[in-house]
């Protein structure tokens, strides 16, 4: 959690955006944060508001700072709050801990001690894939590995490492692994004999996962890492070997988990197939990854205070400052910039950056505008390009056209509507993401009411923030001719010719697909239709109606079939007949699907391989639910928001084996949710905002005697979602905050801020689907966070 004086501003919104989403458990509502621009005191006032009458328990993982901890204390948690609340700040600087420790005089220090020999032992061997069994079988390996587990200091971070590490070498380079463990491990736990040990296990890396390792160093401290992102980028740079019979994106995932399992990289987010979907890198890691990048000439970190030219050439460039230094340095070697500040140099686009084949300025903290990337045609070896949130940038030049080794371009939430015909030469093309996001904003409340996805906001003056007509974009005729792309979201079916529609089932190599149809002509959709069942390699389908119907998806019959993950916006009526074929289908997302009768259940129920199912804004408009006996052999998560008519959800014995999660936002259980002692696996029920729920207090007493323990996680106070017990006033006494009255709309609660931006909002605002959630057809399976 150090918070270095170049980025102190970024760090600090990042963590208190992180805060929000880690004690309100709102991830909804973080992706709408995710990469926007928001004022550190608002969210700071609001997180104080709304601990001042809770009952809080906060872990600071990691603080390396002082100042961290004074700015972070002083800003965001209440003086007094009488609840039983606690904070625990850990840090491995022992001088620190006695500094946090007289700014309070009620705290407390605790030394955390090492493993015991037994624990360190255990989780050695669990970490190297082996068992207790086997070490007592093998009385060498026993005897190595006490030693090295003696040697190690029975540190956690050290002994993982080490388990990593060892776990892929063969057991007779063992012991030359314990003669290279630095000695002050076992005497001297300080960070210095960790970074030696670390060290060590970075030269043991093989060949290939050293560079994968080190572009590591390119990303801030504790900033969380999307997967698709880095590894897109591994694969532009050329670390990524293709392998005969392997997808290139497939090495590239095993590169990353072959990281993880050396202990290396800290999983962050998992999915609900169990894909990890974003990582991050422990501090100590992190500091030693810069180091070596600094000694290698591998990676050149600029920032505010950091302004010289090197002197050595460096491949990659990476700037985290606030101001423009305009630093002097050759250009002429670069081939990646990644911009997390503000611009270093202008023109983004020149004859300078003759070598640049990755250009990432999607964290850029200043405006990318239309006149910088006019001349990205000068950037003939470009192979990654991301401009994404950038809405000032309103077309793509004809000029990209000549970037014939261009892979990867992500343009999303930009002003874009249309492709130029000039995209149809980007043969080695294979992902194409560019939506138009663009608002109208008046003022900062209508700012914020995008960011936290609310569809308008009336200020004082009349003036709204209004949402654009269509997110998607009229792609030109030739889009048939990307024969290497595998991602293309978001086509605005209305706005494409029935050529170039057409043209879409010749992409056979696209893994998935995103458009828009809203008052898209039936002819077009019956065209798309036939396009979508020509596409074999198809894994992820996402279709946005709007208020318009989806009835012509009835007059299919032949799906894509490894398709995995689907998202339907828009009227359906009845369950297509097709539905029962996909027999991959791990995700679906149903949303105003308005499906009536029992034949949606009995045939999802079939399906062998669905995980999660999603029913949005009145996608199921009967009004109980029924889970039947020998249904849903899969199920792990359910989500049910806006479900206006829904009154009983019941699962019958014998049903979801495996279902772990419900969500509820936006219903009204008068009948209750029965049967979740059926549930054996059941880890969580959640109830969102505006859940109202008959006897709350009989589904605790189920929760708490249930077998396997799981938790009733409620978004506002008890009697808020009782049926039996409804508050219609709010306490006069509460204090206001910007975000507050900015959201307090209607009925609102004070824990509507919290709320809002979940996937209920999808219910109340019709059409406001986040461009990441509709073109990832699955909240939490976020291919594209890159």
């Amino acid at each position: 959690m150090c918070l270095d004086h170049s980025l102190a501003v970024i760090l600090q919104i990042e963590l208190l955006k992180d805060m929000i989403k880690k004690l309100f458990s709102d991830e909804a509502l973080m992706k709408q944060l995710e990469g926007k621009v928001m004022r550190e005191e608002d969210l700071a006032h609001y997180l104080r508001i709304e601990l001042l009458e809770k009952r809080y328990f906060v872990v600071l993982d990691d603080l390396w700072n002082i100042d961290d901890w004074i700015w972070i204390k002083s800003i965001v948690f209440p003086l007094s709050n009488n609840k039983g609340s606690r904070i625990i700040v850990t840090t491995q600087d022992v001088d620190l801990a006695e500094k946090c420790n007289l700014e309070s005089s009620r705290s407390l220090i605790y030394h955390h001690q090492s493993l015991g020999t037994i624990d360190a032992m255990r989780l050695l061997l669990r970490k190297m894939r082996r068992s207790e069994e086997d070490m007592k079988n093998d009385k060498d390996m026993r005897e190595i590995v006490i030693k090295i587990v003696k040697k190690s200091g029975r540190l956690p971070l050290v002994v993982l490492t080490l388990g990593g590490m060892l776990s892929t070498i063969v057991a007779s380079e063992w012991q030359s692994i314990y003669n290279q463990l630095p000695l002050e491990l076992e005497s001297n736990q300080s960070l210095e004999a960790i970074k030696k040990m670390i060290i060590l296990s970075y030269n043991h890396l093989p060949s290939h996962l050293k560079p994968c390792f080190l572009y590591l160093s390119i990303f801030p401290r504790n900033v969380e890492i999307q997967i698709r992102h880095l590894i897109n980028r591994w694969i532009t740079e050329g670390f990524v070997t293709s392998r005969v019979g392997m997808d290139i994106e497939a090495v590239a995932m095993s590169y990353f988990y072959d990281l993880v399992n050396r202990g290396t990289i800290q999983p962050s987010r998992v999915n609900v197939e169990g894909r990890v979907k974003s990582c991050r890198v422990h501090g100590v890691i992190s500091d030693i990854l810069e180091s070596i990048s600094r000694d290698e000439n591998f990676v050149y970190l600029t920032s505010d205070i950091v302004r010289r030219a090197p002197e050595e050439n460096f491949h990659h460039v990476v700037h985290h400052g606030l101001n423009c230094p305009n630093i002097s340095m050759d250009w002429s070697h670069v081939r990646s910039f990644t911009l997390f500040g503000m611009l270093p140099m202008e023109p983004v686009c020149s004859a300078y950056l003759r070598m640049l084949s990755v250009l990432d300025l999607q964290d850029a903290r200043c405006s990318i505008t239309q006149k910088d990337i006019n001349n990205i045609g000068l950037l003939r070896r470009l192979k990654y390009l991301n401009v994404r949130g950038h809405s000032d940038i309103c077309a793509l030049p004809g000029s990209i056209g000549k970037l014939h080794g261009l892979q990867y371009l992500d343009a999303r939430n930009s002003s874009i509507t249309s492709l130029p015909t000039e995209i149809s030469k980007l043969h080695s093309l294979i992902s194409l993401r560019c939506s138009s996001g663009k608002i109208d904003l008046d003022g900062p409340q209508e700012g914020l009411a995008h960011i936290l996805c609310l569809p308008m906001v009336f200020t004082l003056s009349g003036k709204s923030g209004i949402r654009a007509e269509s997110r998607g974009l009229r792609v030109p005729r030739g889009i048939g001719e990307l024969q290497e792309l595998r991602t293309l979201d978001v086509v605005d079916i209305r706005r494409t010719s029935r050529r170039a529609i057409k043209e879409l089932g010749e992409l056979m190599q696209l893994r998935k697909l995103s458009v828009v149809i809203a008052r898209a002509s039936k002819q077009k959709c019956k065209i798309l239709c036939a396009a979508i069942e020509k596409l074999s390699s198809l894994s992820s389908l996402g279709v946005d109606a709007g208020g318009s119907s989806l009835e012509w998806m009835h007059y299919g019959s032949s799906p894509p079939p490894l398709l995995s993950s689907l998202k339907l916006v828009g009227c359906l009526g009845e369950v297509p007949d097709w539905f029962g074929s996909l027999m991959h289908l791990v995700k679906i997302y149903l949303v105003g699907s308005q499906l009536k009768g029992d034949k949606t259940m009995e045939l999802l129920g079939t399906l062998p391989s669905l995980m999660h199912i999603g029913l949005h804004r009145n996608a199921y408009a009967g009004e109980k639910l029924v889970f039947a006996c020998g249904a849903f052999i899969c199920l792990r998560k359910l989500d049910f928001y806006g479900s206006s008519g829904l009154r009983e959800v019941r699962f019958e014995e014998g049903t979801s084996p495996h279902l772990e999660k419900m969500e509820f936002g936006l219903c009204r259980l008068e009948s209750g949710i029965i049967g979740i002692k059926y549930l054996p696996r059941l880890k969580e029920i959640s109830l969102g905002y505006a859940v109202k729920v008959v006897r709350l207090y009989a589904l605790q007493n189920e929760v708490d005697a249930h077998p396997n323990h799981p938790m009733l996680r409620l978004s506002e106070g008890r009697r808020d979602h009782d049926l039996e017990d409804i508050i219609t006033e709010l306490s006069s006494s509460e204090e206001s905050s910007p975000l507050r009255e900015l959201l307090e709309v209607g009925e609102s609660s004070s824990q509507v801020v919290v709320m809002t931006a979940r996937s209920d909002s999808l219910d109340r605002v019709k059409g406001d689907l986040d461009d990441d959630d509709f073109c990832s057809c699955n909240s939490d399976d976020d291919d594209d966070d890159a």
